[in-house]
C-alpha cells in the first residue's frame, strides 16, 4: 500500500517496514552495547511510542525494565505547545539508568518536560531514544542520543505514530501529500 487515507488527509509511503525495522535493529545494538550490565529502565512514551518500544524491547538481550508514561501535545496535525501529564511513573528511579522512548522527537517540547520531571527522582544518568527524530523542529537544547531515523520536518504516521487516532498499525512510515 502506497498511498491511505486517514480522515481528510492522504498520506505516501515514505519508509518502508524493512528500513524502519533494520534502523530499530542498529539502534538495539546501539543500547546493548552501552547500557550491558547497567539494568536500564526503558519509559515508553504512550500512545505512539507503544509499538516502537515493543519492537526495541524484543531486540535487547539485556537485563532491563520497562514502564509507560502517557503525556500529550499535539492536536490533530499540529503541537499545541502545552505538555499535559496523563498517567505518571510509579517506580522508583534513584541511582538507576533510564531511557525515555519516545516514537517522534520534533519540537522537543515532550523531551524537555518529561526529563524535567524525572530530574527530580535523581537516577544516575537519562537518555533519549527515538524511532524518528526532526532536528530542523527541534527547539530544545538537550541531546538526542539514540535516534533510529532522521527525518525532514513532514507531518508522519504509521509504526506507532497517528493522525486523530489512525494509522498507528501501519507498516512503515508514511508521510502526508501536501
Amino acid at each position: 500500500m502506497s498511498r491511505v487515507k486517514l480522515h481528510d488527509l492522504e498520506f505516501e509511503l515514505f519508509i518502508p517496514e524493512a528500513e524502519v525495522n533494520a534502523a530499530v535493529d542498529r539502534l538495539a545494538r546501539e543500547l546493548k552495547v552501552k547500557y550491558e550490565g547497567k539494568r536500564p529502565l526503558f519509559i515508553g512514551v504512550l500512545n505512539g511510542a507503544f509499538f516502537f518500544a515493543a519492537e526495541l524491547m524484543k531486540r535487547l538481550d539485556i537485563e532491563c525494565e520497562i514502564t509507560f508514561v502517557k503525556v500529550a501535545s499535539y492536536l490533530g496535525t499540529n503541537s499545541t505547545g502545552r505538555v499535559t501529564d496523563l498517567i505518571g511513573l510509579n517506580e522508583r528511579l534513584e541511582g538507576r539508568h533510564v531511557v525515555v522512548v519516545e516514537d517522534i522527537v520534533d519540537t522537543g517540547n515532550t523531551v524537555k518536560h518529561i526529563l524535567d520531571a524525572l530530574t527530580d527522582h535523581h537516577p544516575a544518568s537519562v537518555s533519549i531514544a527515538t524511532l524518528l527524530f526532526k532536528p530542523d523542529a527541534y527547539k530544545q537544547t538537550l541531546p538526542i542520543e539514540h535516534v533510529a531515523v532522521r527525518i525532514p520536518n513532514d507531518f508522519v504516521v504509521g509504526s506507532g505514530l497517528d493522525h486523530d487516532g489512525l494509522g498507528r498499525n501501519l507498516p512503515g512510515i508514511y508521510r502526508i501529500i501536501q
